[in-house]
């Protein structure tokens, strides 16, 4: 690909450098989420080539602190100061220094930033860490979905490279190393099919928060646990990879595969199609962004054994089973502020699922309707994309109470 491959700097080595005795210095932004949880994970699988220098979290202060006391990081971040000042004093906690996740990201002492929070809140922090110079593993799919034309911009001009998280991006990535874009033909994202993909359509409107948060292949967190219940997750993977990897979203298909076990592939002019499979568990996508271009033991994640697996299946998903799908795909091909509007109304409408408020089928009416009332930017800047969030989460709040 073009200087690598897409973004900035996404390179794609023949062979691998010596290990570096210096420990790598991370800030975990989301450190108390299912990613920054196995993020830890994966520090602890390799010790002494870590060091945490800052832990940002959202509202469970009670992880943060222990985390905290592990890990004795120098600068914090939570949702709540004042619970998490609370929990510090009554444990007689180590003493950290309070930071922005904005000022965390482009500190000088940190090597690589994971951006592990959920929606719009990466966008800042991922953009303060790309203009310090600073490389990005990027697990927070709306930072992408929402600005990738301002995103892949600035790692240009900083010289920056982002390093995807998500298991399919990383397999895409790890595909194309030693690749030319000129290559490239096709970029296949594997989905799951969730935990509703054998419901009859006319159950959809009764299951329940609890069934949809019950993945059969992955553990993750509650919201993109209902994305893949919806499969608007893929939809947004595939406006990701469009972006991260220079390809026309045209170029890019979802493919079933409910065994989670090839989590991409790539074909090339040639007709040759690289795939890459292992274990559905995070903590390998996880460790590669973290210790690229290096490959090392550590984690305990079980090995792939095909012979015990037996067989993979695949198949085209049903649009109607998975409307969320179409619409996030037309959100992409769209463009504009249109994929801003597509995250911010799809993460409200999931919280309102969970929290017991509209049915399951509501969200995908939710996004659609925001979708068709938004009135398009063709090229938003920053500003103006954070406004179309805005407006997405207004006026999914007023549906809601509209249907109450």
């Amino acid at each position: 690909m073009r200087n690598g491959a897409g973004i900035a700097r996404l390179k794609y080595p023949f062979s691998f450098p010596i290990s570096v005795v210096k420990p790598i210095r991370l800030a975990v932004l989301g450190s108390t989420g299912s990613i920054g949880r196995q993020t830890l994970d994966v520090v602890r699988s390799l010790p002494r080539r870590f060091n945490v220098i800052a832990l940002a979290a959202g509202n469970n202060v009670t992880l943060l602190e222990e985390q905290v006391r592990e890990f004795r990081p120098r600068f914090i971040y939570a949702g709540r100061e004042a619970d998490y000042l609370m929990a510090r004093g009554s444990s007689g906690g180590v003493p950290v220094r309070w930071a922005e996740m904005e000022e965390m990201a482009a500190h000088p002492d940190v090597d690589l930033v994971i951006v592990a929070t959920v929606g719009s809140a990466g966008l800042g922090p991922t953009l303060a860490a790309i203009r310090a110079g600073k490389s990005v593993a990027l697990a927070n799919k709306e930072v992408l979905v929402m600005a990738g034309h301002i995103i892949t911009a600035e790692a240009r001009r900083y010289n920056v490279e982002l390093r995807p998280i998500d298991s399919e991006h990383s397999a895409i990535w790890q595909c194309l190393w030693g690749e030319g874009r000129e290559s490239v033909e096709r970029i296949t994202v594997t989905a799951s099919g969730g935990p509703f993909r054998d419901t009859p359509l006319h159950d959809l409107s009764r299951v329940t928060a609890d069934e949809a948060l019950r993945h059969p292949n992955w553990q993750m967190g509650q919201k993109i646990t209902v994305d893949t219940a919806t499969l608007l997750n893929k939809g947004l993977e595939c406006i990701e990879a469009r972006w991260l990897f220079d390809v026309p979203l045209e170029k890019i298909d979802v493919l079933l595969h409910r065994e989670s076990i090839v989590h991409s592939l790539v074909e090339f002019c040639d007709g040759s199609v690289k795939a890459q499979l292992g274990m559905p568990d995070m903590r390998l996508p996880i460790q590669c962004a973290l210790t690229y271009p290096e490959r090392l033991r550590g984690t305990s994640v079980p090995r792939l054994d095909l012979r015990l697996i037996g067989t993979l299946n695949f198949g085209r998903p049903d649009t109607k089973q998975y409307p969320c799908l179409t619409l996030a795909l037309e959100a992409g091909r769209r463009g504009g502020s249109c994929p801003a509007v597509l995250a911010a109304a799809d993460e409200i409408a999931v919280q309102y699922f969970l929290a017991g408020h509209i049915r399951f089928t509501d969200i995908a009416r939710i996004v659609s309707d925001a979708l068709n009332a938004h009135d398009q930017l063709a090229n938003p800047s920053l500003d103006e994309v954070l406004q179309a969030d805005d407006w997405a989460r207004s006026y999914t709040e007023d549906w809601v109470k509209a249907k109450a």
